[in-house]
């Protein structure tokens, strides 16, 4: 038999893997937590779990290809044009479909660094060169470093906002100021998967500005504050061409008719989605309080995590908290992100908190 393999893209050599937080799992039987994946600790909202029954008994059938009703749902839902509405499977799939359609072998995309660990992934498979931008001391996106970073062959910059894993923010006048220097031809990507969480008043709304700029899109997804992380569904608020290029590139029937469903009724109970999230807010600032008081160096957050910077020690962190009871999220040689969940998994995580920092 010969051992010649079938040729594959030489870009995909090399290419790092996503690492999906652990499960937890607990030897002696004892209850144990994951704070590993920043998933809401709630329940599906009011009317979600009727309606995915209810679609579930269609699933012999495809799925609406256009999303049709959700899209109708999210265009009434932020005020905009249907036509500047896509939809995919989670906001990283619509991230993807973003870097298929503006960057190929020889363009460049921008991101800062330490950030959301799929860009790139989805840029090299594209065949793109990464340009990574090294945050500031505090954590946060260095933007005039990006902006310097541009050059003729930039297509598309990301600026995620809250910055996974960090929870740091860019604010409005940074944010402009960047944005002005940006070429117009050049898409800057918001990332706003953590938007629900924001409580600084000076952090914009991507969808504001959005309708001022072509060159800006917005990407949001049902899987944090919405809880739909098991379902898939995300989405992209952008001005025509780059709606219709998110089209073009999405996997047909990708998002289910169950999370089409789903979303739609999340969206309606809005209400109770907003008093979950702020109580996890009031769970937020209670865990970074704890932290700063058990003197950690702790970044202000507006995401539902928290950041950590361990460099050397963070394996050994990771490692204690999960002899705790609890499964935080390793960035070897740089720190944990460890998502702000049920009051006791929180509780465990600062305990075992507390007494790693005494042995530092």
């Amino acid at each position: 038999m010969s051992e010649t393999n079938p040729k594959l893209r030489a870009e995909l050599e090399g290419i790092p893997t996503y690492k999906p937080g652990r499960p937890a799992s607990s030897a002696d039987g004892a209850v144990a937590y994951k704070l590993s994946s920043n998933e809401n600790p709630y329940p599906p909202l009011p009317g979600v779990l009727e309606s995915v029954t209810a679609a579930a008994e269609a699933f012999n059938r495809y799925p609406d290809l256009a999303c049709t009703a959700l899209v109708d749902e999210l265009a009434e839902r932020f005020g905009v044009p249907h036509a500047h509405v896509a939809t995919g499977t989670g906001s990283v799939g619509v991230a993807q479909q973003l870097v298929q359609s503006t960057a190929g072998p020889g363009d460049e995309v921008i991101y800062a660094w330490r950030s959301f660990e799929a860009y790139p992934i989805i840029t090299q498979i594209s065949g793109a060169t990464s340009v990574q931008v090294p945050l500031t001391p505090g954590d946060v996106h260095d933007l005039d470093a990006m902006a310097d970073a541009i050059t003729d062959r930039t297509r598309l910059v990301f600026v995620c906002n809250p910055n996974n894993p960090t929870g740091t923010v860019v604010r409005r006048a940074e944010l402009e100021r960047f944005l002005d220097r940006v070429p117009k031809d050049v898409l800057v990507v918001l990332d706003e998967a953590y938007h629900e969480f924001i409580r600084d008043p000076e952090v914009p709304d991507g969808v504001e500005l959005y309708r001022e700029r072509p060159n800006v899109c917005v990407l949001r997804t049902f899987s944090k504050a919405y809880g739909l992380a098991g379902l898939r569904v995300g989405f992209a608020i952008a001005h025509e061409p780059v709606a219709a290029a998110l089209r073009k590139t999405a996997v047909p029937f990708g998002v289910s008719h169950i999370a089409q469903e789903a979303a739609i009724a999340s969206l309606r109970a809005e209400d109770e989605l907003f008093g979950r999230v702020g109580s996890l807010v009031c769970e937020r600032t209670r865990v970074v309080d704890a932290l700063r008081e058990q003197e950690w160096t702790v970044p202000e957050t507006q995401a539902n995590f928290v950041w950590l910077r361990l460099g050397e020690r963070t394996l050994d962190f990771a490692a204690a908290c999960e002899s705790a009871g609890v499964v935080v999220r390793p960035f070897a040689g740089e720190g944990v992100r460890v998502t702000v969940g049920e009051t006791e998994a929180n509780d465990i995580f600062l305990r075992t908190a507390e007494l790693f920092r005494k042995e530092l």
